[in-house]
């Protein structure tokens, strides 16, 4: 029987997408929140958005936000 040889792939590492604009979330961006927000609705997590965990815990509360004033 063949042996399985798994090739280990090496980690893209992004830049967080709110570092690098030198801006902070804000609920009143919904085309920016939209990016981090599944079909669903559910908030992406930090290893799928590549956004650093300053910008992932304001992210949640600006996304929090905009679903009670029904923006998204």
């Amino acid at each position: 029987m063949r042996k399985i040889i798994r090739t280990k792939r090496k980690k893209e590492i992004r830049p967080c997408h709110f570092c690098l604009k030198n801006v902070d979330p804000d609920y009143k961006s919904v085309a920016d929140l939209q990016l981090f927000i599944t079909t669903r609705g559910k908030i992406v997590g930090r290893k799928r958005s590549g956004v650093c965990a300053k910008h992932q815990r304001a992210l949640g509360r600006e996304i929090k936000r905009a679903r009670f004033l029904a923006l998204v």
